[in-house]
């Protein structure tokens, strides 16, 4: 027992391990990741819902969003971005990993007469056929990403934007990360929780990496016949850090905001969000 309560709560290697399948595609923990997506009175999966209808106005006023715009949402989640984009007459692709989550997003937007283009799959494996006005990926996932894998990301997102187009995303802040800290958890659940309707024992880490600004919450949980483990990585950013690794990808920030609804940028906000464009 003392070996393994070693094990849980060891300090993994940087980027060691990738559980987003697990996370966004566990036929018990994709349904609670979208119950908390849907929820508007939660902020664990998406922000609450008035917060999303002031970033798309805002949206909608900064970029001359309607009819003729296009725009494309990299990890769209159930569709809360990409619906009210439609509204506005745009037209409309999303991407996104969790098959809950583009089923609900489908189903929806046929429900509600919308004419969005949605694609189940790792956005870093989507190849641009198409340009748009506006790229968009919001709640920092960007931040979940490895240096590569941003790299990667910021090349298909250049090739999915149109020479006068922009992309607009939000990135945790070294703010933020100033105020994380490291701990262990231990959570007992008897039944319905969010990683398992069964009894079942939650150890969670929380780990920083003081060279790179990245922090880890490692989740370990124990049934009865399996463990999961869960890792979940988080790079924090300077204003100097996002520059140069836009300039490296040959784009520039115009814009620098305190959150996707337009707030001016505060040092001592907790996320940085960016109108990009080609330079």
């Amino acid at each position: 027992m003392f070996a393994e309560l070693n094990r849980i709560t060891e300090k993994p290697d940087l980027y060691c391990c990738y559980t987003a399948e697990a996370l966004w595609n566990d036929s018990h923990i994709s349904k609670q990741m979208l119950k908390n997506h849907l929820d508007p009175s939660l902020e664990l999966a998406s922000r609450k819902f008035d917060f999303i209808d002031a970033s798309v106005d805002f949206m909608q006023k900064r970029f001359a969003l309607g009819i003729g715009k296009s725009v494309i949402d990299f990890g769209c989640g159930p569709g809360l971005y990409t619906a009210r984009l439609a509204r506005l007459g745009c037209k409309v692709r999303g991407l996104d990993f969790s098959s809950n989550s583009i089923h609900h997003a489908s189903t929806e937007a046929v429900k509600l007469g919308l004419d969005i283009e949605y694609l189940q799959m790792n956005y870093l494996d989507y190849q641009a056929r198409d340009i748009f006005d506006l790229v968009t990926m919001i709640y920092c996932d960007y931040c979940v990403l490895n240096d590569d894998q941003r790299k990667m990301l910021l090349k298909i997102m250049k090739d999915s934007m149109k020479d006068n187009g922009y992309i607009f995303m939000d990135v945790c802040s070294d703010q933020m990360y100033k105020n994380i800290q490291e701990d262990t958890t231990f959570e007992a659940v008897e039944k319905d929780g969010f990683w398992s309707a069964r009894r079942h024992y939650v150890f969670k880490s929380t780990f920083k990496y003081e060279m790179n600004r990245v922090t880890l919450d490692k989740y370990t949980v124990f049934e009865k016949d399996r463990n999961i483990n869960i890792f979940n990585w988080l790079k924090h950013f300077t204003m100097e850090e996002l520059s140069r690794e836009f300039e490296g990808s040959g784009l520039e920030i115009l814009e620098v905001h305190s959150d996707v609804k337009g707030t001016p940028f505060s040092s001592e906000s907790d996320i940085i969000a960016m109108v990009l464009r080609k330079k």
